[in-house]
């Protein structure tokens, strides 16, 4: 994924995104951080193709421009979204069905996928009978399934309470390492961020620029909770941390 000097703007007035420039590598986890509003999931919706790009610059997803219902990209929001008359086996193989899979063949996956979320067993669960983490569980199962090169997560864990949120970062790092798709992740938790990433971007606010660009040197595999042991991990939280407040003041009147 490559998006090069963006500029962006819904009424030809106000800038939204200015000269934003970004690549997302194969197999790589690029995190952005931001104020609210700064355009962090006008990004993702680019991407998406679920915004118009009206501005300069372009935007490249596997090769292409973005579009609407690409199977090159899952998109998983910070809701569920479940469909609560369909079971979690049927939940989770609802993407791949509507690209087109027989449901045969996308509940074989699905059903894989769920196994590896730690929900075999749960398959005939209606969303009513799961906890809100099993219902996260069953989404990322979900954006899996779909096996598109490029994953938008949009803050996907922040509505969890703290012990389901670690139980779901740590499962995350596991499907990244196993299956290695490319995400572009979106969090307000700076210790999320550095936790899960290979790097995290840090955006200014409003018109939403980049600040700064820092690579998460700590080793994989990862483990969330040892990581609260290593000094290292709290030198990169403190450097993202200092960028963040540095890009409060970079908007324009």
């Amino acid at each position: 994924m490559a998006i090069d000097r963006l500029h962006l703007s819904f009424d030809g007035r106000t800038p939204v995104l200015s000269d934003v420039s970004l690549q997302v590598s194969d197999g790589e986890f690029v995190s952005l951080v931001g104020p609210s509003g700064c355009g962090k999931t006008t990004l993702l919706n680019l991407c998406a193709g679920l915004v118009q790009h009206s501005g300069t610059g372009s935007v490249c997803v596997a090769g292409e421009a973005p579009r609407e219902g690409s199977p090159k990209v899952a998109y998983m929001l910070a809701r569920d979204s479940l469909l609560p008359w369909r079971t979690a086996l049927d939940n989770a193989a609802f993407g791949l069905q509507v690209r087109g899979a027989s449901p045969e063949q996308a509940r074989a996956r699905a059903r894989a996928m769920l196994a590896e979320v730690g929900l075999a067993g749960c398959e005939d669960a209606l969303p009513k009978a799961l906890s809100h983490g099993m219902r996260q569980r069953t989404a990322l199962a979900r954006t899996f399934t779909m096996d598109s090169p490029l994953l938008l997560m949009d803050e996907p864990f922040g509505a969890l309470d703290a012990q389901t949120k670690l139980q779901l970062q740590d499962l995350l790092l596991r499907l990244c390492q196993q299956h290695r798709h490319s995400v572009l992740f979106i969090t307000h938790d700076l210790a999320e961020a550095v936790a899960v990433s290979d790097r995290v971007v840090v955006m200014s606010s409003r018109p939403g620029r980049i600040v700064a660009d820092v690579r998460i040197d700590l080793p994989r595999p990862r483990s969330i909770r040892e990581l609260q042991k290593d000094p290292h991990f709290h030198e990169l939280y403190a450097q993202l941390w200092a960028h963040l407040e540095s890009g409060w003041g970079k908007h324009e009147g």
